[in-house]
């Protein structure tokens, strides 16, 4: 059964699920919930054997206004007390805790697309540089704004841009909290491609989901997994890492299936094929 939530919206059809924000009336502005919601799809995702891939897309007019701002004012009535000390460590824990709900699209174990239209904005992009692939449509836009709002980035996009982009443009983005249209994403390196309309896009991201979901779903969460571990390892760290999967995992129903589509396709037999 596909989960009801207040704030998104799930749908899961032919191996793609599909997470759409689902606060068109606010722009999509992330509140408290949104982000228990965030998790939760992921959640649902990763442990449901049917969804090969994820699409997380929004519905209205922008992808995300970014912070519900909504928020602030209930995380900082919610440090009042007593203790200074006692409530800033409370404040931390929550801080904390926004943090792992993005981090749970890195954590689930299947690929997840971003696909942008309009704005993307503080908290918008928090979530999509956590995404395994990120495309946009030409009317989008970018906007790392917390500057602007006296605050520092801390959910994610100060640690995972400077990867995607390089540490320089990270710096003048965060800095200046300009925007930044979908051209100049896809020549940063923001996003893998600029469509001409949010139809494109729509259609584009679906297309390539249905080539993941085509692809063994054992060896597309392994080098996912291997990917990611390799961004925060040695090389020789992530050698050892991806031995060690393939050593569990190579030979599988997976492989055998893949082996035989394929040899097919060459016109060859099983015995005469080779990796």
């Amino acid at each position: 059964m596909t989960p009801t939530m207040e704030t998104l919206r799930l749908s899961l059809s032919e191996g793609i699920a599909r997470i759409e924000f689902n606060r068109p009336d606010k722009a999509n502005a992330i509140n408290a919930r949104m982000w228990q919601e965030l998790r939760e799809a992921m959640r649902w995702l990763d442990e449901k054997p049917a969804a090969r891939v994820g699409i997380l897309c929004a519905a209205g007019r922008h992808f995300s206004a970014g912070l519900d701002l909504d928020l602030l004012v209930d995380l900082k009535a919610g440090i009042d007390g007593p203790c200074g000390g006692r409530a800033r460590e409370r404040l931390r824990r929550t801080i904390l805790d926004i943090q792992d709900t993005v981090t749970s699209i890195e954590r689930c174990t299947k690929p997840v697309i971003a696909a942008v239209h309009a704005a993307c904005v503080g908290g918008g992009v928090d979530i999509i540089v956590a995404c395994d692939l990120r495309y946009c449509s030409e009317d989008a836009w970018f906007s790392v704004k917390e500057i602007d709002i006296g605050v520092v980035a801390d959910v994610g996009t100060l640690q995972r841009l400077p990867r995607l982009i390089g540490e320089g443009m990270t710096r003048e983005l965060a800095y200046t909290g300009r925007r930044v249209s979908g051209a100049q994403a896809q020549a940063l390196r923001l996003v893998n491609r600029t469509y001409d309309s949010t139809d494109e896009l729509m259609r584009g991201v679906e297309d390539l989901a249905r080539t993941l979901a085509s692809k063994s779903p054992l060896a597309l969460r392994g080098t996912k997994e291997t990917i990611t571990y390799a961004r925060d390892h040695s090389v020789a760290d992530a050698l050892h890492q991806v031995a060690t999967w393939n050593a569990a995992t190579m030979f599988s129903a997976d492989l055998d299936e893949a082996v035989r589509a394929d040899a097919g396709v060459r016109g060859l037999s099983e015995r005469t094929y080779s990796i």
